[in-house]
C-alpha cells in the first residue's frame, strides 16, 4: 500500500474480482500502477474508508463502485469528507464513483446475455443446481435474467466464485459501463 496513490472502494470481493479481472483482460496491472482495489464489507462503511484513505487520512485519490441501491450511501459518504455536495450520478461520475443499474451481477448478466451466463454456470459445475432453482414454485415464471441474478446471490461465496467467470466470458466492447468507466478512471 506505500506505493498506492489510489483506492477504489468497492462493496464486497465480488466486485473487487470483477475490477481485478477485467484490468488483467485489458493487460493492466493495477498494483503496479499504484492502484489499490479495496472490499469493504459493505456499502455502510464508506465513510470510515474515507476517512482511512481520503482527505482526512491518507489523501489519496479514491474511486469506487457500488450498486444503485447502495448509491445513497456513498453518496453521504463523500460529501461528509468534503467531497461535495447535492452530489447527483454525474457528479459521482466526475469524483470517479460509478452506480450499477441494480448490481454488479445484473449488469454482468446484462451485457453477457442469459445464454451466455448459463454456459458460464454449465462450466462451473452448477447447471443442474440452476435448473433446480428455476422449478421452485416462487422462481417459476420469472425472467431467465432474474432467476440468474438470484441464483449468483443465493449461494454461498457465488457471488465471489462467478465475478472471474462472467468478466472472463466477456466480449470486451461490451463492458458494462459502471466497470468500463471505473478503469477508464483509474
Amino acid at each position: 500500500m506505500n506505493h498506492a496513490h489510489t483506492v477504489v472502494l468497492v462493496e464486497g470481493i465480488s466486485d473487487k474480482s470483477a475490477i481485478r479481472a477485467l484490468a488483467e483482460r485489458r493487460g493492466r496491472n493495477l498494483a503496479a500502477e499504484g492502484v489499490r482495489v479495496v472490499a469493504m464489507g459493505g456499502a455502510t462503511n464508506i465513510g470510515a474508508y474515507i476517512g482511512k484513505y481520503g482527505p482526512p487520512g491518507r489523501n489519496l485519490r479514491l474511486a469506487g463502485l457500488c450498486d444503485a441501491g447502495e448509491e445513497g450511501a456513498f453518496r453521504r459518504g463523500l460529501e461528509r469528507a468534503g467531497l461535495g455536495s447535492d452530489l447527483g450520478r454525474s457528479d459521482l461520475e466526475a469524483l470517479g464513483f460509478f452506480v450499477c443499474v441494480a448490481d454488479l451481477e445484473d449488469e454482468l448478466i446484462r451485457a453477457l446475455g442469459t445464454a451466455a451466463v448459463e454456459r458460464v454456470v454449465d462450466a462451473e459445475g452448477e447447471l443442474g443446481s440452476f435448473r433446480t432453482l428455476q422449478k421452485q414454485p416462487v422462481w417459476r415464471g420469472r425472467s431467465t435474467h432474474d432467476q440468474l441474478r438470484r441464483f449468483m446471490g443465493a449461494g454461498s461465496g457465488r457471488k465471489i466464485r462467478y465475478s472471474g467467470p462472467l468478466v472472463a466470458a466477456l466480449e470486451l466492447d461490451r463492458v458494462p459501463r459502471p466497470l468500463d468507466g471505473l478503469l477508464a478512471r483509474l
